[in-house]
């Protein structure tokens, strides 16, 4: 599947490139931007096209179409994730309102969850004698309302994080990657069970098409993913999150860590820009100016500020990301002590990595 959404991801790019400037889908460089000429945008099509080529395939094979046959979940990601990318598609074209971009994504949220796929159990860590936390069971409305506040914080989310090339298809493709060993752990752990077919088919679909499109997006990126692919992303390892859930029979501590593992990931990778911008808000509101005035406040910014290159910057991001993804997934996996002391080192050595420029400049004067 993954090598299915791969080929079509990528064979389709050069042509959806193409209707991307035949139509004025088109990103013209701003002041906060770093690319410096104009790009195509509409990635996202070739992505959706991968991703339903994958399904396609699956659909045809006889022990894959078991995630159709026993659940809605593929479907419901077919035609949330089509309404989403179509939502996208206006955008990259005509710049659409906050208002009119959030009512499409929580459009596409509730079609994930008419189709049945919401969270149905949740781990929390009070409420018990143990000291082990409690499981909390969600009725529909609670499931629902839990899947769609996850799907538009994750579409949303990826959409901030999409600045530099190939920074979000690469953020996906670890996201995916990790919800995909996730989910077929869940498959050798049930012996297989019918039902546990569906979320590893999301993530693999997804980590494929973000595969197939990287080639054309990695700097010097030659389109990009747009709104449309980015909230296809966002709300596809939501989706893939989600169908997991229901799978869990007994949820615990490590487990929801690890169903949540893409939204730490892009959390993680937040952290710095958001902690920046209420920083520039303050600062902002206290000289008279907008707390909405533009600047270069993201990770990826900053990491240029410091004097990476644009391709090192996102790789030290995508080192960050594969550490937590699948240091938080490892936890469910192995032993949380073991986990704990490898997450650690890793994200040291990436600090260290991340801090060399500012170092040399230290060291040099």
């Amino acid at each position: 599947m993954v090598l299915t959404s791969a080929s079509l991801t990528f064979l389709s790019t050069p042509l959806v490139r193409r209707l991307a400037f035949w139509i004025g889908a088109v990103a013209y460089p701003r002041k906060r931007d770093v690319h410096t000429v104009p790009m195509a945008r509409l990635g996202g099509l070739a992505m959706y096209l991968g991703v339903c080529g994958g399904m396609l395939l699956a659909h045809q094979l006889p022990v894959l179409r078991r995630a159709f046959d026993y659940t809605f979940d593929p479907l419901a990601v077919l035609i949330g994730g089509g309404v989403i990318v179509m939502i996208g598609m206006l955008d990259d074209r005509f710049e659409l309102d906050s208002l009119t971009k959030l009512a499409g994504q929580t459009t596409s949220a509730g079609i994930l969850v008419l189709f049945g796929l919401q969270w149905y159990v949740f781990w929390l860590p009070w409420g018990a004698d143990d000291g082990k936390g409690t499981i909390l069971v969600l009725d529909q409305n609670q499931g629902g309302l839990i899947t769609v506040l996850l799907v538009v914080t994750m579409v949303n989310a990826m959409n901030f994080v999409d600045g530099l090339d190939g920074l979000a298809a690469g953020i996906g493709l670890i996201s995916a990657g990790a919800t995909l060993a996730f989910s077929l752990n869940l498959l050798k752990s049930t012996g297989g069970d019918v039902q546990n077919y569906a979320p590893a088919l999301i993530a693999a679909t997804l980590g494929g098409a973000c595969l197939g499109f990287l080639p054309h997006n990695f700097q010097p990126a030659k389109i990009f993913m747009g709104d449309s692919g980015s909230m296809l992303i966002g709300l596809m390892l939501a989706a893939s999150s989600t169908s997991a859930s229901g799978r869990v029979a007994k949820i615990d501590a490590p487990q929801t860590i690890a169903l949540l593992s893409p939204l730490l990931v892009v959390a993680a990778v937040l952290f710095v820009p958001l902690l920046d911008l209420l920083m520039a808000v303050f600062r902002r509101t206290n000289k008279g100016l907008s707390p909405f005035h533009a600047d270069k406040m993201h990770l990826h910014h900053r990491l240029l500020e410091i004097g990476h290159s644009q391709r090192r910057a996102v790789l030290l991001i995508y080192v960050w990301a594969a550490v937590l993804a699948f240091g938080t997934v490892a936890l469910s996996l192995f032993d949380v002590f073991v986990v704990a002391w490898g997450i650690g080192i890793g994200l040291l050595f990436a600090l260290l990595v991340s801090a060399v420029p500012r170092l040399r400049d230290v060291r040099r004067s």
